[in-house]
């Protein structure tokens, strides 16, 4: 489902690159079948690989720290995805990040869009 929704929100998926665990879904025919689909490559680092997960357990204590702020709950599920998708909207379309040059991660995708890449001819 996330695929198929990144490939609606961006309409092509084309050279993308995917990382995941080796989790069922993602070990899957039916997965794999999607990714050639979309154009996606396929990314899995060994089994039991602590690195890979840095990113993501990085990701994720940010998540849990800037959401939760001290709450221990939510009034009700509506409400817990309503946060859990303001915290993800704001973390990728306004959200400074300095590895990024202090630019969100939309704006530096939509900077390196529009950047030319055609080389200048040798002397």
């Amino acid at each position: 489902d996330a695929l198929a929704a990144a490939e609606h929100t961006r309409g092509n998926l084309a050279g993308a690159l995917i990382h995941t665990n080796h989790g069922a879904q993602y070990t899957s025919r039916a997965f794999a079948d999607a990714c050639r689909q979309a154009g996606v490559r396929q990314s899995m680092s060994a089994i039991g690989s602590s690195a890979d997960n840095a990113l993501a357990e990085s990701s994720n204590a940010t998540f849990k720290r800037e959401t939760l702020q001290g709450r221990k709950t939510w009034p009700s599920k509506r409400e817990t995805l309503l946060d859990a998708f303001g915290w993800l909207n704001r973390y990728n379309t306004r959200r400074r990040h300095s590895h990024l040059g202090q630019r969100s991660p939309i704006a530096y995708e939509t900077a390196l869009a529009t950047t030319a890449t055609t080389l200048a001819q040798a002397a």
